[in-house]
Order: structure tokens, then sequence, then C-alpha cells
């Protein structure tokens, strides 16, 4: 498995990437299962994980602590902060004391003195970008942080984030993490140009599009699916776009199909096709789903495969607006 630098951060990452938010209550709360699921990610060769202290309330991060405790240096860890921790107001966003609270907070949770890489979560449109960057740099200093990055921003936010960095010469962002899969791919019209030009590594995360490109929800879900779970993130009030989807599914089937590979692997392999991609997130919620995700993972496809690919989903273009986050 082929690893991509970021920068700030000494080792490379992983081009497949864990994420860990269905470790805990969000997914799967038994810490047993979730430690096979770290297991057999670093036996595939994954060196980055990712976490956030919102994922079932800062219970996530104390699985993965648990889950990478005595091994930690064989993990590039990262979490993120900004979302919601609780109902009082003062315990989200980006403010400077919210940032550095946090940090602190979540290396408690997971039980290590630093972490490699700590993203915003979402735009704080209440917080001068200036102050978090400022905060964030301090982390830096401090060495509780080696680096920090953004994720889901708009090409907008994540200008104004590299122009205000480089205008108060302080360190840059070093990731930003977007949705990115076959069914969503707006990030390439503007935010993967601009990552790969600056020199920002992209994170993405739901390569499957909700478990979509794994073919299981071209017909009715499954009880105990994702879809039936939390079905207001998924297509089964939008009609036109489920339509769509289903019909793609069959058509990149066939691709896959000529490719000796599944329809998973085929997602996966597209995503990390893309040059400015430095790692694509898998979340796995049981170990079945883990060894099914790693049990072939390989490196980009040849473009002729992505010129047909392009013929179902053009690029750019993503199916379900709602999916872009």
């Amino acid at each position: 498995m082929r690893r991509c630098p970021i920068r700030g951060i000494n080792t490379h990452v992983s081009v497949f990437g864990l994420g860990t938010m269905m470790f805990g209550a969000w997914g799967n709360p038994d810490r047993t299962e979730c430690r096979r699921i770290t297991d057999i990610a670093l036996d595939a060769g994954i060196n980055f994980f990712d976490t956030a202290d919102i994922y079932d309330r800062g219970e996530c991060e104390s699985i993965v602590g648990e889950t990478i405790r005595g091994r930690r240096d064989r993990v590039i860890l990262a979490t993120k902060v900004g979302n919601p921790m609780s109902d009082d107001p003062h315990e989200r966003g980006l403010s400077a004391r919210w940032i550095k609270t946090s940090c602190e907070a979540s290396m408690r949770r997971m039980g290590v003195d630093h972490i490699d890489l700590y993203q915003m979560h979402r735009p704080d449109p209440s917080t001068p970008i200036l102050e978090s960057i400022n905060a964030m740099n301090d982390l830096i200093a401090a060495g509780k942080i080696s680096a920090y990055g953004t994720s889901t921003f708009s090409p907008v936010q994540l200008r104004e984030v590299l122009h205000t960095a480089s205008e108060h010469h302080l360190v840059p962002p070093s990731t930003e993490q977007p949705p990115y899969s076959l069914f969503c791919r707006a990030v390439e019209n503007e935010v993967a140009p601009l990552c790969h030009e600056h020199g920002v590594g992209l994170l993405t995360w739901a390569p499957l599009n909700g478990g979509w490109l794994t073919g299981k929800y071209a017909t009715a879900p499954t009880p105990d699916s994702r879809a039936v779970r939390e079905a207001d993130h998924f297509d089964y009030a939008d009609e036109v776009a489920r339509a769509t989807k289903a019909t793609s599914v069959e058509s990149l089937r066939a691709i896959a199909k000529d490719q000796d590979c599944s329809l998973t692997h085929l997602a996966l392999r597209f995503v990390v096709s893309n040059p400015a991609v430095a790692s694509c997130l898998l979340g796995p919620r049981t170990p079945e789903q883990a060894l099914e995700l790693c049990a072939s993972l390989s490196d980009a496809l040849d473009a002729d495969v992505i010129a047909a690919i392009n013929s179902v989903v053009a690029p750019g273009v993503t199916i379900n607006p709602r999916d872009n986050g």
C-alpha cells in the first residue's frame, strides 16, 4: 500500500485510513470488536486513524485510545474539534479557548500526549478564522499537535484559511477532509485542484456513499442496515436520487466485473486515483466489514477505467447534493 506525505507530519500516511466514527454507540459499542477492527487495519498496513470528539460525545476517542494503547508509535492519529459537545453554547465552535480546551480533553480521553493532526470539523462563522489559525499554531508550538487541517470547508472558506495563514506568516493547514466518492464528485471542481496547488492533502470520507457503492441499497435496505438506522441521511425520501443511484450501481458493477474486482473495491480505487488524495478513510462497523474492505486494497485505476466511470457519473457531479456534507 502506497504512503503519501502530509505537511508537518514526519511519517507518510497510508493511502487508505481507518475512520472510526462507528466505534461506540453510533455504530458498534463492543470494544472487543473495535479492537479487532483496529488489529485488521494495522495488519493491512493502515497507519492513519481518524476520529472526532463529537463521535458518541467523546466515547469514540476513548475506544480509539484503548485500541492503540501499546502501539501508539504505529499510528498517525487525527481527531477533530468544533461540533457541539453538549447543549452548552460554549462547548462548540472554533474559538481559541475551545480549540485549546478540546485538544486537552481529546488527548486525555485517548491517553496520548500529542495529536498528529487536529482538524476544524466544520466552519465556525461566529469566530474570526485568524483566531482559530492562531490557536492551532499555538498548539503546534507547544508540541500538542503536529499539524492541523479543515473538514468539509467550501472552496471560498478554504481559500480564506490559506490566505489568512499566508498573510500573517502562520503555519497553513495541512489537510482538508471532504466527502468524495463515485456518487459525490463535487470536490473535483474546485477543492481538489486548490488543495493540489497549495500542498494540502485530501483526506476523504464516505468513499462508499454511505453503503450505496457496496450495491446493497439498489433494492430495499435490510432492517439492520445503516440506511434504516440513519434514514434521514439517505436517499429513500428522494426518488430521483435513489433511482439514479440504483441505475448507476448496475452500470458500475459491470465495469467492476471487467476489472475482476467488486463494486466496493472499484469505488475505493476510484477515490485514490485522484492525485490530490492523501488518504481515503474506510469506516467499517464490524470486523467482518473490516476484513472485506482490507482484503484486496490496491491503488489507482487506469485511465481507460476512469473514462468508463466518467460515462456513468460525470466528473464534478454529485447525484444528491446532500452528500456534499
